[in-house]
C-alpha cells in the first residue's frame, strides 16, 4: 500500500502558524531549508506459499541475498572510509556481523522451513518484529538498535525483490530530511549536496545514525516524538542542531535572525581559525590548558588542528559500541597507540570503559536494566567484569611505553573502588613485567568526579589520587535528578544550578590543598560563558570538543583571573540556575559580543 501523499498548502491558504519542535541535538550546525517528509513506508510483502521441494530453493535465495548484502556493506566500508573515518566505518562491520549471525537470520530460515514460505516474507515478518520487540524497550539506548536492523531487512528485500526508488535519492535542494527515524545507511547515503541536516520522531545520543550524521557534520536533531505527523511536505524549516530545535514556517523574524546568525557564526568562524596557533593565555598572562575530547583515535588530528594542546578525555567506549565483539587487548593497543602517536608527546587522558547508562553493546541490550543510570554501569561494571577490565588495562600500560599518558575511573563513588582499581593495575603492570613487556610504571592514576558523594568526599579521594577530572554531564544529572538524555525534562537539566556550583568549588579547594590537578571534561565546559565560572572558581584546565576549541580559546585571551574571580564570586550569591545562567550570559556577551550575534533567534 502506497504512503497517503501529504497536503501541500494552496494559494489563497492562510498562512501557516510557526511551530517550534524540540528534541535531543546530537550534531551540530543550523540550516535553512524545506522539509523531506518521509512516512512509514516500508514496503508490504505479500505472503507466499511454497511446496514442500521449494523450501530448498527459498533457503537458497535467502543465502545468496545474505551474501550479496554482505558483499554490498563490504564495498559501502571501503568507498566511506575516506570519507567518514575508519571508526565510523565499523557500523558497517557490525551490520556484516549481524547479517552472519544465527540470531539475526536464523528466525527467517525456520519461518521457511516451517511455514514453507518466500524468503522475502520470512525476512519482512521476522526481522520487523525483532525491529518492534527492540522499539519498546523505554530505554532510548536499546530502541535505537531498531533502525539497524530495518537496515539490513531492507537490503536483504532489496536483493529478494529488486531496489526501490528512494525518495532520498531524488531530494530537491536545500532538503532537511524528516523522518519517524533513519538508517545507519540511509544517514551515509545522503547527497550532502541536496541534503542539509535531519531531524527524527525517534534517536538517541548514542545511536549508530548519531555516530554517523556527526561524523559526516550534518546537523541533526533526533527524538522529537511526532514531527512526521504534523509536518507538511515542503515546509520551510530551520534546523538547530546545537540547540536541539526545530522551526516550521518560520516567521519574518526568525528567518532574519537566523540569516543573521548564520552568517555572523561564518564570520567569526573565520577569524577562530586564526587563533588555533596562538597561546591559550588569558590577557593578564594566566595560562589555561585546553585539551579535547574525543571518541575515536584519528580525532586527535581535529583537537591540535582546532588549537587543543592535547587529549583530557579519550571515551574508549566507543570501541566497543562501534563492534560487534569485545575488543581484544590487541585492538585496545593498536587505538592507544595510534592516539599516542598523533599526540606526539602532548598529553593524552585515557578513560576506562564507561559502559551502561544509555551507552550499551548489543550483547547487553539483550539483558536491559530496569534503571540503568543507577545500575551496572562504568567502573562498576568494570570491576564485576574484570577480564574485560584487565585486557584494557594492560593495553594502556603497554602503550604507556609509547609516550606520556594518564589513566582515569568513570563514576566513582567510593574510596573501595577506586582502591579496587588501582590494585588491577598493579596486578597488570606485574603481569607485563613477568612478561618482558614495557610500561611506565609512574603512570599518573586518577578518577572523574562525577557523582556528589565523590565531590563531598573530595578530600578522603585526593589523598589517593594523581588527579582530579571533573565530569559535569554526570554531576549535573546526579545532583539534580535529571536524566541528561531525556528530552521532556530538559529544561530542567543546568550547569548553572547553585548546587553544582557549590559542589565543583568544593572538589577544586580539595585538589588544591592535597596540591594536585584538577580539570573539567564535561560538555559544560564547551561554553564559553560556563567557563569563565570555572576559570573564576579556581580551573587552570578545562577539556572540550574539538570544535568548541577555538571559541573557548577567544573567551580565555580577552578575560583576566581577576575579572573571572569577581564573575564567580557574583554567581555563588545567586539561588536560582535562571539567575546563574543568565548572568553568565550577560558577561560573556559583554566580554566576546561577536560569539553570541544573533543567538537571541534560539
Amino acid at each position: 500500500m502506497a504512503p497517503k501523499p501529504r497536503p501541500k498548502p494552496t494559494p489563497g491558504d492562510p498562512a501557516p502558524s510557526m511551530q517550534v519542535f524540540n528534541g535531543l541535538g546530537v550534531s551540530p550546525g543550523i540550516v535553512i531549508g524545506r522539509a523531506l517528509v518521509l512516512d512509514d513506508d516500508l514496503r508490504h510483502v505479500q505472503k507466499r506459499t511454497v511446496t514442500e521441494a521449494g523450501v530448498k530453493t527459498e533457503l537458497a535465495r535467502l543465502d545468496k541475498a545474505i551474501k550479496a548484502a554482505v558483499d554490498e556493506l563490504n564495498a559501502a566500508q571501503k568507498a566511506a572510509k575516506q570519507e567518514i573515518g575508519d571508526e565510523a566505518v565499523e557500523i558497517f562491520r557490525v551490520h556484516v556481523a549481524m547479517l552472519t549471525d544465527k540470531y539475526t537470520t536464523g528466525p527467517a530460515r525456520r519461518l521457511i522451513e516451517q511455514e514453507r514460505v518466500g524468503a522475502e516474507y520470512a525476512v519482512a515478518k521476522t526481522m520487523g518484529e525483532h525491529a518492534d520487540q527492540l522499539r519498546k524497550f523505554s530505554n532510548s539506548a536499546i530502541a535505537t538498535k531498531a533502525n539497524d536492523v530495518e537496515d539490513l531487512e531492507d537490503r536483504l528485500l532489496n536483493h529478494l525483490l529488486g531496489p526501490r526508488a528512494s525518495r532520498l535519492d531524488k531530494a530537491p535542494e536545500n532538503s532537511v530530511v524528516i523522518a519517524r527515524d533513519l538508517t545507519p545507511s540511509q544517514t551515509a547515503g545522503f547527497n550532502r549536496k541536496r541534503i542539509l541536516g535531519f531531524a527524527t520522531d525517534l534517536g538517541g545520543r548514542t545511536s549508530h545514525t548519531a555516530i554517523v550524521a556527526r561524523a559526516l557534520g550534518l546537523p541533526a536533531v533526533v527524538g522529537c516524538q511526532n514531527l512526521t505527523d504534523s509536518i507538511p511536505e515542503g515546509a520551510p524549516v530551520i534546523l538547530d542542531g546545537e540547540q536541539g530545535i526545530l522551526i516550521v514556517h518560520p516567521d519574518k523574524e526568525h528567518l532574519e535572525q537566523y540569516r543573521l546568525y548564520t552568517e555572523r557564526r561564518r564570520l567569526f568562524q573565520l577569524e577562530l581559525s586564526e587563533i588555533a596557533d596562538l597561546p591559550s593565555v588569558t590577557a593578564d598572562g594566566t595560562p589555561i590548558e585546553v585539551l579535547g575530547n574525543i571518541e575515536f583515535a584519528d580525532e586527535v588530528g581535529l583537537v591540535l588542528n582546532n588549537g587543543g594542546s592535547g587529549v583530557g578525555l579519550y571515551r574508549t567506549e566507543f570501541l566497543y559500541l562501534t563492534s560487534d565483539h569485545e575488543p581484544t587487548e590487541g585492538e585496545h593497543y593498536q587505538s592507544y597507540k595510534r592516539c599516542v602517536e598523533l599526540c606526539a608527546g602532548r598529553s593524552l587522558t585515557i578513560r576506562t570503559v564507561d559502559l551502561g547508562a544509555d551507552k550499551y553493546t548489543q550483547a547487553r541490550a539483550e539483558v536491559p536494566e530496569r534503571n540503568p543510570f543507577l545500575g551496572l554501569r562504568s567502573i562498576r561494571y568494570c570491576l564485576k567484569s574484570q577480564p574485560m577490565f584487565k585486557r584494557q588495562l594492560r593495553a594502556i600500560l603497554r602503550a604507556s611505553a609509547l609516550g606520556p599518558i594518564k589513566v582515569m575511573f568513570p563514576l566513582v563513588t567510593s574510596v573501595s573502588e577506586f582502591r579496587s582499581a588501582k590494585y588491577l593495575i598493579n596486578d597488570a603492570m606485574e603481569d607485563l613485567e613477568e612478561q618482558g613487556l614495557a610500561f611506565d610504571r609512574d603512570i599518573k592514576i586518577g578518577m572523574m568526579v562525577e557523582v556528589p558523594s565523590a565531590a563531598l568526599m573530595a578530600d578522603v579521594f585526593a589523598r589517593e589520587v594523581d588527579f582530579f577530572s571533573i565530569g559535569t554531564n554526570d554531576l549535573v544529572q546526579y545532583t539534580l535528578a535529571v536524566d541528561r538524555t531525556n528530552e521532556r525534562v530538559a529544561n530542567l537539566y543546568n550547569p548553572g544550578h547553585p548546587a553544582v556550583i557549590q559542589l565543583i568549588r568544593t572538589i577544586i579547594r580539595a585538589a588544591r590543598r592535597h596540591e594536585i590537578p584538577v580539570s573539567c571534561c564535561g560538555e559544560s565546559a564547551s561554553d564559553p560563558e560556563y567557563a569563565l565560572l570555572l576559570m573564576g572558581l579556581g580551573l587552570r584546565t578545562l577539556s572540550v570538543t574539538s570544535s568548541s576549541i577555538p571559541a573557548l580559546k577567544r573567551m580565555i585571551r580577552s578575560v583576566t583571573i581577576p575579572q573571572c574571580e569577581r564573575i564567580a564570586r557574583q554567581a555563588l550569591t545567586f539561588d536560582s540556575d535562571v539567575q546563574v545562567s543568565s548572568y553568565l550570559r550577560d558577561r560573556a556577551r559583554q566580554i566576546v559580543p561577536e560569539a553570541f550575534d544573533g543567538r537571541s533567534a534560539e
